[in-house]
């Protein structure tokens, strides 16, 4: 399995790279940055599918793994380019680096882009001992695997459902959502998106190469906690709402839903 890792890796940096430069091309025209989401969600949705498709293992487990990575793929891609990209105004995030680099910002997001390309490879790795494993059947981990996706999958469309439907309000504009699943996390989306890595965590058990599936989970974590999801929303959240988020902080888990905490 191991030297199949190469090559994949680089053919799919080549190919990741040259889609990023044409998204970068496609945001300077539109000025907005937000197509860079949907290209990484994408990029891996796709490498899951050459995975599946390149892999050596049993066919029906290739199967399903391009399946799932394919459907969570399409799912989120077709949910980030209408609820963010194709809205009037370019995500808060992308303002904010828009105004930090100034009359640089076109040159500096091409560098922020195509460094994207090595976080569709990273994301990709976790289908790869999934793909070539040649156990011949279903075992009890494929099925459990299975409904963690379907859980994580399920509950982060419901998250951005009852955050759609609760903005499409223009009585609720500068209140904070707390329907549905919103009551129990701040960012119940993020953490059904964390859970869904997971679900090939417990497919790789006991499969060659299932450390493999941990960089998802791990790097994902990071990067909603530390990097571009919580700090970024939360800080946007307390700037445009303010006292009633910073009540919401208080009384509400940040990452794993429970029961909201009395005022």
């Amino acid at each position: 399995m191991m030297p199949q890792i190469f090559p994949l890796a680089i053919y799919g940096l080549i190919g990741a790279f040259v889609m990023f430069s044409v998204l970068w091309v496609i945001a300077v025209t539109r000025k907005d940055a937000g197509v860079v989401d949907v290209g990484w969600t994408c990029g891996v949705g796709v490498m899951a599918i050459c995975m599946a498709l390149l892999g050596e293992g049993w066919v029906p487990r290739r199967v399903l793994v391009g399946l799932l990575g394919g459907a969570w793929s399409f799912r989120l891609a077709a949910y980030i380019l209408f609820d963010r990209v194709l809205t009037d105004e370019e995500d808060g995030r992308y303002r904010r680096m828009r105004e930090y680099w100034g009359d640089k910002a076109n040159f500096y997001f091409y560098f922020f882009f195509t460094s994207q390309s090595l976080l569709v490879v990273l994301f990709a790795l976790p289908f790869v001992p999934i793909a070539a494993a040649r156990h011949p059947s279903i075992r009890p981990w494929d099925v459990l695997g299975a409904l963690v996706w379907l859980v994580a999958i399920f509950g982060e469309w419901v998250a951005d459902r009852q955050l759609a439907r609760f903005r499409s309000n223009p009585a609720n504009k500068g209140r904070t959502c707390r329907e549905g699943l919103w009551r129990y996390s701040r960012h119940p989306n993020y953490f059904f998106e964390w859970m869904h890595w997971w679900a090939y965590v417990v497919l790789a058990v006991g499969l060659g190469g299932w450390w493999l599936t941990l960089v998802g989970p791990v790097l994902m974590f990071i990067f909603l906690m530390r990097l571009t999801g919580i700090p970024y929303t939360e800080k946007q959240a307390l700037a445009s709402r303010g006292d009633d988020y910073l009540e919401y902080q208080r009384t509400t888990s940040m990452f794993i839903p429970l029961p909201p905490r009395r005022k």
